[in-house]
């Protein structure tokens, strides 16, 4: 396979901060838009919808910042280019492949719901 011709996706820096100034903004106005639907709601009932949301807030976070140390020892431990490494990833068997997807979603979802439970 010829790995000049793998395009990888452009990182944009936009995307994530839009996803950040979203969350900081519901974060915010959370408590004063539940205020405004249902006078009876008390503090309690906030603060169980913004735990939830300063959660998904810290996971996003520390998976950003995870991603950027990963970026860092890449290039200092001079590793192959990651264009090289999804070729020899598509050499892979099928029944590899998919369990290599599957502990790397398990591994994101275990890193979120630690980022959950630490916080509530």
């Amino acid at each position: 396979m010829d790995t000049k011709k793998l395009k990888l996706p452009v990182f944009r820096w936009e995307e994530p901060a839009g996803v950040f100034i979203v969350l900081m903004v519901l974060w915010t106005f959370g408590p004063i838009v539940l205020r405004g639907i249902d006078d009876t709601t008390g503090s309690i009932d906030q603060s169980i919808w913004l735990l939830v949301l300063l959660s998904i807030i810290s996971f996003l976070l520390i998976t950003g910042l995870c991603w950027w140390i990963l970026n860092r020892a890449w290039v200092a431990i001079e590793l192959p280019p990651i264009s090289l490494m999804v070729s020899q990833f598509n050499t892979l068997h099928l029944w590899q492949q998919v369990r290599l997807y599957l502990a790397s979603f398990g591994l994101l979802l275990l890193a979120a719901t630690g980022c959950l439970i630490a916080l509530c």
